[in-house]
């Protein structure tokens, strides 16, 4: 039997009973040149009753039970080394595919031939709306032309989501690609694909939809946390010392890790009160560390955040946040009389 064009990857965890409606997506595709692999580990977070239904009736479904609760990253390692595709999608159980998501893929890899990365666009629904993913016009400037990273530096300004991409499977095992263990394990493998890819091209549309109910990172591995993302992004800047890359290509990771660190601090129920000097502290030290020479920070409040975080003033920052919140308050009171 031939291998698929596309097998697609989701580790089983479904808090918020989701996985059904992310597997009935994926089963409504025109296209059907795909196989699917859900990973369930012995976490009560996996409905092995639910995927096995699946996999009864749906030959394309195939199930890979795990003997140890795991968490995303390992789960979706074994995904893929288990997956006989040419090209991987990393899905969640809170994923939602466009209903033509698969056929545009494999239209768009016609035109281009083959690639290491194609990267593609989302959606995020949140109280009852849609909202852009964050990076749509990063992706709708990039251009039909297949391109290297060295070309397209600021695409590596977009948030670092295993989800918004084909991988090629070649791709995958020449560079040995594995998530690590903790939260944002998707960070280093997401630059180091990236970094070493010789071909990528982007089709400039949202094809997967988030539907997260929750703020805070899903299951990482046993005994991760919020601090796991400072590990991650040592990994990704231990990789830009292995290899040549331009400054531009630095300093847009840079900016990239540190809106990420300020972003996640802010995030209601990511960083807990008594965490968060010692948190804003290890984003200030890695602001030092890896800040390259020349970088400009942004404009408006986000540079000033950039400031005081580049100064440790934790206090300052602190005091900052809860200005602008009171001046937002007051401004939403006077537009209210």
């Amino acid at each position: 039997m031939p291998s698929p064009l596309i097998s697609v990857v989701i580790p089983a965890y479904d808090q918020q009973k989701q996985l059904a409606d992310c597997l009935d997506s994926l089963l409504a595709q025109s296209f059907r040149d795909f196989e699917v692999l859900v990973v369930a580990d012995r976490s009560p977070d996996c409905p092995a009753q639910l995927v096995e239904r699946y996999a009864a009736r749906h030959p394309q479904v195939s199930v890979l039970q795990l003997d140890a609760a795991v968490g995303v990253g390992v789960a979706r390692n074994a995904g893929a080394a288990r997956a006989g595709g040419e090209y991987l999608l990393f899905l969640d159980a809170d994923h939602l595919l466009a209903r033509d998501a698969l056929s545009s893929f494999a239209d768009h890899l016609e035109r281009t031939g083959p690639v290491d990365l194609l990267l593609f666009g989302h959606t995020r629904q949140h109280a009852g709306r849609d909202w852009p993913g964050g990076a749509e016009t990063l992706l709708a400037e990039a251009g039909p032309e297949v391109f290297g990273p060295a070309d397209r530096p600021e695409l590596l300004g977009a948030p670092p989501l295993i989800w918004d991409r084909l991988v090629r499977h070649e791709h995958w095992r020449g560079q040995a690609l594995a998530f690590p263990e903790g939260r944002y394990e998707e960070i280093p493998v997401v630059h180091r694909a990236m970094l070493t890819a010789r071909r990528i091209a982007v089709l400039p549309r949202a094809c997967v939809q988030l539907r997260r109910r929750e703020t805070v990172h899903p299951t990482g591995s046993p005994g991760s946390s919020s601090f796991d993302l400072f590990d991650q992004y040592e990994r990704t800047f231990a990789l830009l010392d292995e290899l040549d890359v331009p400054a531009a290509v630095r300093d847009a990771l840079f900016t990239r890790m540190i809106r990420h660190y300020l972003f996640v601090f802010d995030l209601a129920g990511c960083v807990a009160r008594a965490e968060r000097p010692q948190f804003f502290h290890r984003a200030a030290e890695h602001h030092r560390r890896f800040q390259p020479p020349g970088h400009r920070r942004p404009g408006g409040r986000e540079g000033v955040k950039f400031s005081l975080l580049a100064g440790g003033a934790y206090p300052a920052f602190e005091v900052a946040k809860l200005s602008h919140i009171a001046a937002g308050t007051l401004t939403g009171a006077s537009r209210r009389r």
